[in-house]
């Protein structure tokens, strides 16, 4: 049940009121703790999970403070500040309909996948079995639900104090919230800031996040960024724990640049740790080759910022992320946090007197990287697919060491995603598109 980031799915149909109750009580049971923190961000089916979790919870004799709306970052940030477990309930950058349940400890750490199989397996118990031992509280044993949607400060008090001081003035910023969790902080941070700010994306309605707006369609804040003259353009997903950037001529700049400049800030300035920077295999050969050239060390991870913030903790490392727009900055943050993303990369433009065009361009030099998302009855068998790997094998034997191929089921959604580099464009693309035939005719049928 549990994907790359928590239980995900439609809401109402894939995850249930009943599922999320069930997952609060398997939660209670498996996390030792007198209290939990929940949030959410703005899906219509939002307020119905998190009260059916929630409920969980309390049947088996935790507290939970419900913080409201709020960033997966910022809960986690909170969850760690106050020593408390904390649950998300969101399906991030996916479409309105679906909705999901993230899990942290009392760091603010993702849960290990030992702890979330210890959770999955009292949860198919409970499921089987609603009233078996233990037996549940009673009176004043029950745990009590309260409201607290005022610590949210306590999170954007951390994001302006990461900047020393340090203030936006004279940059202008485009700023998509994707109707999601960040429409209220997000803003309010950058112009605490000093910056200023034209901002889209930020009208939630319970429907409308993520819906042609946000890191997973770019295209009105680049025309925005371009109308207006603006210096950089931010979007966020819909729980603004990743960013993708917007330079001055409208052209996407994503995690890998983003991560590049980063890494060589951190470098210039004796703050990027190990002279490492923690990837995931998604990552552009491209920024590999650029690190190499500059004596940066790459680490490589599976996909997912868990994976990445394991990697970071396991050697003292300070910056890793993903393609995608995850960036971790970890003496700042325990996960990914778009927020804190936009905020360093306009500190670093500011800092360096540079335009975000001028400073990316020089920075990748990108590998042809083609990406296809298959949507598929069922991912499961993609590994018994002898078919589709046999394909993987004569393309990989045929691009030689000028390319590479991936092929994976998504974590958090019914597609097997395909990626292949090549020096060649189109051998790349031709390649994707062999692949996606053989995926669709194996898995899809």
């Amino acid at each position: 049940m549990f994907g790359t980031d928590g239980v995900r799915g439609v809401a109402n149909a894939d995850l249930t009121a009943e599922l999320a109750l069930a997952l609060g009580r398997a939660v209670a049971r498996t996390i030792p703790a007198t209290g939990f923190l929940v949030g959410r961000d703005t899906r219509r089916s939002g307020p119905l999970l998190q009260a059916a979790f929630s409920s969980g919870i309390a049947t088996e004799g935790a507290d939970v403070v419900d913080v409201g709306v709020i960033p997966t970052p910022g809960l986690a940030f909170l969850s760690a500040n106050s020593a408390l477990p904390a649950a998300m309930v969101s399906a991030s950058h996916n479409d309105f309909p679906d909705n999901g349940i993230k899990l942290f400890g009392i760091d603010g750490k993702k849960l290990s996948v030992a702890t979330e199989e210890q959770i999955e397996k009292e949860w198919n118990s409970i499921l089987a079995d609603p009233d078996r031992p233990p037996i549940r509280p009673t009176g004043y044993g029950v745990g009590r639900i309260d409201t607290n949607t005022d610590m949210v400060g306590g999170y954007q008090e951390h994001l302006l104090s990461t900047q020393n001081g340090r203030s936006l003035d004279g940059i202008h910023i485009v700023l998509d919230c994707a109707n999601g969790a960040a429409s209220d902080v997000a803003p309010f941070v950058l112009k605490e800031l000093g910056a200023t700010l034209t901002v889209i994306g930020c009208e939630p309605d319970g429907t409308n996040i993520n819906d042609g707006c946000g890191s997973t369609d770019p295209t009105r804040l680049a025309e925005l960024v371009v109308s207006s003259s603006a210096d950089i353009g931010l979007a966020l997903d819909g729980d603004a724990d990743r960013l993708v950037a917007v330079d001055a001529e409208g052209s996407v700049v994503d995690g890998d640049a983003l991560l590049a400049m980063f890494a060589l800030d951190l470098a210039e300035r004796g703050k990027l740790s190990g002279n490492t920077v923690v990837v995931t295999v998604m990552t552009n050969l491209g920024f590999k080759l650029a690190m190499a050239e500059r004596g940066i060390v790459v680490k490589e991870t599976p996909v997912g910022d868990r994976h990445v913030l394991a990697a970071l903790d396991a050697d003292g490392l300070a910056l890793g992320g993903e393609q995608s727009g995850h960036v971790v900055f970890r003496q700042l943050a325990t996960t990914g946090d778009g927020i804190l993303t936009g905020l360093c990369l306009c500190d670093l433009l500011v800092r360096k007197g540079v335009s975000l065009r001028e400073h990316a361009s020089g920075v990748v030099k990108r590998i042809p990287q083609v990406l296809v998302n298959v949507p598929v009855a069922t991912s499961a068998g993609l590994q018994d697919a002898a078919k589709v790997w046999e394909s993987v094998a004569k393309i990989e034997a045929d691009l030689g060491d000028s390319g590479r191929v991936l092929v994976r089921a998504s974590g958090t959604e019914p597609l097997i995603r395909i990626m292949v580099e090549s020096t060649s464009q189109v051998q790349a693309e031709d390649a994707a598109h062999k692949l996606r035939l053989v995926v669709k005719e194996c898995l899809d049928g």
